[in-house]
């Protein structure tokens, strides 16, 4: 019995622990929604910017070869590619970031099916303890039923042997009653 209560009290903490974990990965699939919404908003960053630079430079390769205003453009858009090459670092950085969560929502999924097995004990467990207490109630209505009928057993034996002794008691009368009169009727001549 304790046995079953504390296996009872593991599978409820590990049902506990398995809808923390639960809780867990909700909150980092919601974070990692976020931050995907973030690096789609970069890459459009990311391409219009690439879209204008790729429009300048053009420009740019045209003025500079008729003056030296063209030099100058050409150097702002040397820091432009390198804020995009550093954009484009920021978005590796992220992509890494972005594997290691799916490895780790992974491992949190693996971890969640594994804890389902807990789950299942459990109900089983739950099960089998509420048909336990019903077979003890089937057994102590029969155990009732059986008391019941020893006593109504005895009760009629009781009934029968105050029968015979009522019997044997009128039949030892009737015999004592002659020899009991005539005692008295000697006693009353003496």
């Amino acid at each position: 019995e304790d046995h079953l209560l504390s296996s009872f009290i593991h599978a409820l903490e590990k049902k506990k622990e398995v809808k923390e974990m639960q809780k867990v990965l909700e909150a980092k699939e919601e974070a990692f929604k976020e931050r995907m919404k973030v690096m789609v908003c970069w890459w459009k960053e990311i391409d219009a910017e690439e879209e204008q630079l790729r429009a300048y430079a053009e420009k740019t390769e045209k003025i500079s070869k008729e003056s030296e205003v063209a030099i100058q453009a050409l150097k702002k858009a040397s820091k432009e590619r390198e804020r995009v090459m550093q954009k484009e670092d920021k978005l590796w950085r992220a992509k890494k970031e972005v594997e290691a969560l799916r490895r780790e929502y992974q491992k949190l999924c693996n971890k969640v099916k594994k804890y389902s097995t807990f789950k299942k004990t459990l109900e089983d467990v739950v099960k089998i303890s509420q048909f336990e207490e019903i077979q003890e109630v089937i057994w102590y209505y029969r155990i009732l039923l059986k008391v019941i009928k020893d006593l109504l057993q005895l009760q009629q034996r009781d009934r029968e042997m105050s029968a015979q002794a009522k019997v044997l008691l009128e039949q030892y009368r009737a015999e004592l009653e002659p020899g009991i009169l005539q005692y008295g009727n000697e006693l009353q001549q003496l």
